[in-house]
């Protein structure tokens, strides 16, 4: 797990932008790890997205390695008084107001997020990371993913700041690691012993799904992956099955 977070760690796009992050922190109730939920906001962190819980790891049994994405983002969980819940109000997914029917409180949850919509902690917001499964030691780990579907006012700047990814990893018997689920629309594979970045592919849509791979009546391996976005994370929705193959 990453070690609590402080005022310091407020990060921003600009001055500005830091010094209200800042602000908000201040203002919010956090205690560590199992800060409760409070009327004034409490920070979840790591946030309701989890580590590697949603998308869990990959285990590749001949290398004894474990390949992984991580997630990294902050959220403010706030307790509403039922007096103050609408009848039928509440949201659809993660995020927005919980309505906890049969409690005293509702809960508005949401990513600890600047005035310009992006996060207040400092990069990295995601990661992915190689295990080795015989020493239990972390053998390489670096940022995965961009910016560049994620800016204000839909800028394409793509900084490699590592973003959250929703979606599982995949591993083959080659040692190749794939990975789709990054806020940015692209296909990801990398050298599990090494980290390496062998492979890159531009998605139409959000890619939040775990790949999948087979063997073809020809005889080639083909790595798939679904594009249909998501809801919740705000990527490009879709309806797409994309498949990739080694040239012939």
């Amino acid at each position: 797990l990453p070690p609590p977070l402080t005022e310091r760690d407020m990060w921003g796009a600009s001055p500005f932008d830091q010094m209200m992050c800042r602000i908000q922190f201040r203002s919010l109730r956090y205690e560590g790890q199992y800060t409760p939920p409070s009327l004034e906001g409490s920070i979840v962190y790591p946030g309701n997205v989890g580590v590697m819980n949603w998308g869990g790891v990959a285990v590749d049994p001949e290398r004894q390695a474990l390949f992984t994405g991580a997630k990294y983002l902050a959220f403010v969980s706030t307790l509403v008084p039922r007096d103050q819940v609408e009848e039928g109000q509440g949201s659809a997914s993660e995020q927005g107001l919980q309505p906890n029917e049969g409690a005293p409180y509702a809960v508005e949850l949401g990513p600890l997020l600047s005035v310009l919509g992006l996060p207040c902690q400092a990069p990295s917001w995601g990661d992915v990371a190689g295990i080795d499964l015989q020493d239990a030691e972390v053998v390489w780990k670096h940022r995965n993913g961009t910016t560049r579907d994620s800016m204000p006012f839909g800028l394409p700047i793509g900084l490699n700041v590592g973003v959250p990814a929703l979606g599982g990893p995949l591993t083959t018997a080659g040692g190749v690691s794939f990975l789709s689920g990054t806020l940015d629309q692209y296909l990801r594979g990398y050298d599990i012993t090494t980290g390496e970045e062998l492979y890159k592919a531009r998605l139409p849509a959000g890619g939040q799904a775990t790949p999948m791979t087979y063997t073809g009546a020809d005889g080639r391996q083909y790595v798939v992956v679904t594009a249909g976005g998501h809801g919740t994370f705000g990527t490009k929705m879709g309806d797409y099955v994309i498949g990739y193959a080694l040239p012939e």
